[in-house]
Order: C-alpha cells, then structure tokens, then sequence
C-alpha cells in the first residue's frame, strides 16, 4: 500500500494568459473574446454578483470591439505578467514549484485566427518563458485555449459554430507543436471543457442574442471542439514522440440531497449532464447513450461530418484533469437553498462553510472526485486548478496573513495525499491562481488566490509589487517536504 504522495509529485501552480499577461495590444497581439469583458468596479457587491451573471449580449460586444477605455475591461491589463514573467518565475523558482499551468494565447500566435502565417514575436515570447521555467526547474503545463479565442473568428465565421474554426484551431496547435513541442511536458487543448454548457461565452465564446436556437448552438459548438480535441491529440502524437495530452473539466462533486430515490436519480443526471459527458467523449471516445435521452428531450440536434465518430475513437487522452474548487447537491426540491460556485449556481450543503464568495469548501470532495474519476477511467489524473479566492489586505506589518488560505490548502492537499494511498494514479497538482491575477467570473483583482501578493486594485491601479503572503512560506513547505509536513 501507498503510504503518501509518490516521489517528486508535481507540485505546482496555475495562472491563465488573458487574467495574468496584459500588454493585449502589445507584441504583435489581436484583440481576443475575453478582452471585451466589461466590468466597472464602482459596481457594488451585489451589483457584481447580478452583472456577472448578465452574459455578454450583442450591444455589449459590439461596444467593447471599439472601447478605447481600457480601465473597464480587466482583461487587457491583467498584472502585467507579459513583462514581470522572469520576476514572477524567479519567486516561483523560491516557492518550489514543481510545474508551472499557464495558457498559450491563441491570438498572440495568430492575431486574427486565420492568418496565413503565425506571430514570430509571439512565438518567441512562448519560446522565452517556457525555456525560463525549464531553466528555474520547472517542469511546464500548456494549455493550448483558456476561453479566449481571436474576435475575428466570431466576427468573420461565428467562431466554434463553423467547421472552419476546427481547421484554423489545427492549424494553430500544429504551429505550436512544431515550434514550442520540446519545451512543454503537459499539454491540454481545452480549459473546463464543460464551460460551453455552463458558461457559453467563455467557453465556446457564443453570444446569446445572436442565437435564433441557442441551446443547440451550444452543444454543436461543442462537438466541434470534442473534434478539434480529438485532432490536437492526433497532431500532437504524430509531431512529438511521447507527447502527454489531456482532457479536463471544471469538476463538480455531486451529491444527493437525501436517500429519496428521486434525488439520487437526479444526482446520477446531474453528474452525467454536467461532468461525465465531456469526459467520457474525450477518454473513452464516443458519445456515452444517456446522452441520447437527453438530446431528444431538449429537442438538441448535432451535424456531425462523415468520419467524425472515428476521429473521436482513435484518438483519445492520455490523463483527464479537473478543476476543483466546491461541490453540489442535486435534489428534486425545488425550494432548496442555493448558492453560487464555479460557472454555476447550485443548492447549497448544510454540512459545509462557504468562501467569501459562496463556494462552500468540500475537501473530502477532492478525493471523492479522484477516486471516482480513476475508477471511471483508469488513466492518470491531473488537478489542474484547486484553490480559495478571499479577500486579502496588506497589515501594518507589510506581511499579507492569510491563514484562511493555508487552512483551505491544507485541507485538500491532505485529501489529495488520501486518494494517492486509495491508488489513485495522480499526476499533480497546480494550485489555482499561485500569484494574483484578475478573476475570471467577476473580473476583480479584489477576489485574490495567490500564495503571492500583487498590488494593484479592481482599477488595474498600484505599484504592481510582489509580496510573499504567509502561505507562500507554508506551500513552499510542503512542496520541500513532497507533502509530508502540512503543519
């Protein structure tokens, strides 16, 4: 039996391109769908809450494309991470990190999605950061689309709506595996693939007014991305030899409200419809049958091409890898209480404290969802994002103490180290947000996930200055001990 993490267990830490770099028009860079977020952060706290739900609408859209005030959309100015990586990379190196996650912005190597050739300025930049993680003893995680695609590929084909998105997106990984492929150990085509269900703007980057159907548009939008994953892992194995490729969901750990019968049911729609559907196309390769149900009830219609259904068989993951940040409840109740989480809003668990933004925090969840995640697979397993957006304030003794922060972590990498003794074959970990970024569902510096401290405000205004929190010396612990001492 396993007694705890194996050896050299990939500790590590996560950001995502469009909430770090900035510089969005710097560098050879085109404008991409998550530029044109808006936020304003005179808005109040339950002003933020209701106007982040209000998905981006035609109006919206067409205003942002032309905005030249910048200080609204978040996005663009990020913390600067385009200039600061070295700096930033120098304290990951102190911290520990095994892995370092970051996206690849596709817009950065090609400016409108469908250019003949690639950005050599933003290649070398890929080129340059990845070669400085390698050289800081950081192994690298690349994930290859975080939401934001180029805006002309909306503007000029409707994005993932068009077949012809699939190509341009081939071609793009092609470029990326030809030119960047021996300084990436893990790489993943999607971020939380469900996000197209549960967040369509982000995730298949569709805007609602525009769609005479749009519960259908959703689901062919994202058949084409199972296709464009599925192909990326055909490229990817024929370009590089030994290539890692994964899939990966926004992870949400489902209970029943009660032993009634019809919750239970319930429970078991909710985990297919919300989690094991995207999985299940990506691991095992085919539409799973519970789906077919669910088509006809929603009156959903998929066009496949001729040779779909075999793209989607030879060409399956090598690991599967989640986000994980809270659980759920499913229930027939409709009364029961509800609560806000990640891309969505569910029904609330007496048994468990929330953040400052809702989420309760489950980390007995953790290792359920690993174990029921390898049970269901049996391929490796990767925790992509895991950690606790809160509040944090500099003290007068210029030390930013978050023990909150440390308790949360604690907390799961324990259950993390459980599911490694249960067998679970787990690649690593890499906590969510390791220095400061803008958040991505309510767009605040305010809602803050790092073990590094940055000073800037919901304006993108401050010094920008790193500061080591107090959990940055406590995961910097665990990572020299692979573990083991979590006091």
């Amino acid at each position: 039996m396993r007694k705890g993490f194996p050896d050299n267990f990939l500790f590590g830490g996560a950001i995502a391109a469009s909430q770090a770099d900035g510089a969005f028009d710097q560098g050879g860079k085109g404008m991409d769908t998550q530029d044109l977020r808006y936020f304003d952060a005179a808005w109040t706290k339950e002003e933020r809450a209701d106007k982040k739900n209000k998905r981006i609408n035609h109006e919206k859209f067409q205003k942002a494309l032309n905005d030249k005030d910048h200080e609204h959309y978040p996005f663009r100015w990020g913390i600067d991470f385009y200039h600061t990586y070295k700096e930033d990379l120098a304290l990951m190196e102190e911290l520990g990190l095994r892995v370092f996650r970051t996206s690849i912005n596709w817009a950065r190597i090609f400016p409108n999605g469908d250019d003949e050739e690639p950005n050599e300025e933003g290649i070398q930049f890929y080129i340059d950061l990845f070669t400085e993680c390698h050289k800081r003893g950081m192994k690298v995680f690349a994930t290859i689309l975080h939401y934001n695609i180029p805006v002309n590929l909306v503007l000029k084909y409707g994005g993932w709506k068009s077949r012809k998105t699939i190509d341009f997106y081939v071609k793009y990984v092609e470029v990326l595996f030809r030119r960047l492929g021996t300084l990436v150990d893990f790489w993943l085509p999607f971020n939380e693939f469900n996000a197209g269900r549960f967040n369509p703007y982000n995730g298949v980057c569709l805007v609602p007014d525009e769609e005479e159907d749009f519960d259908n548009a959703v689901f062919q939008c994202l058949h084409h991305q199972f296709i464009a994953n599925a192909l990326t892992v055909k490229k990817a194995h024929e370009i590089i030899p030994n290539a890692m490729v994964g899939g990966m969901i926004a992870r949400f750990t489902t209970y029943p409200a009660t032993c009634n019968p019809e919750d239970v049911m319930q429970m078991i729609h909710d985990d297919q419809y919300s989690n094991f559907f995207y999985t299940d196309v990506m691991v095992r390769g085919y539409y799973p049958e519970y789906m077919d149900r669910y088509f006809e009830q929603c009156g959903i219609s998929i066009k496949k091409e001729p040779g779909d259904d075999k793209i989607l068989a030879e060409n399956t993951v090598d690991f599967v890898s989640f986000s994980y940040y809270m659980s759920l409840v499913s229930t027939v109740d409709q009364d029961w209480e509800k609560t806000s989480g990640n891309l969505v809003t569910g029904n609330k668990n007496p048994y468990l404290k929330s953040s400052d933004w809702g989420w309760q925090i489950d980390p007995i969840g953790l290792r359920i969802s690993l174990n029921q995640m390898y049970d269901r697979y049996h391929i490796p397993v990767f925790v992509a994002e895991n950690g606790l957006g809160a509040y944090d304030s500099v003290s007068e003794d210029g030390q930013v103490h978050d023990p909150y922060r440390i308790e949360y972590m604690k907390a799961h990498i324990e259950q993390l180290k459980e599911a490694c003794i249960d067998g679970v074959d787990v690649l690593g970990y890499t906590a969510w947000g390791i220095i400061d970024i803008v958040s991505c569902g309510p767009m605040e510096m305010s809602k803050r996930y790092g073990v590094i401290y940055v000073d800037l405000d919901d304006r993108g205004c401050g010094t920008g200055q790193r500061r080591k929190k107090d959990s940055f010396a406590w995961y910097q612990k665990c990572i020299r001990t692979n573990g083991e001492d979590l006091a």
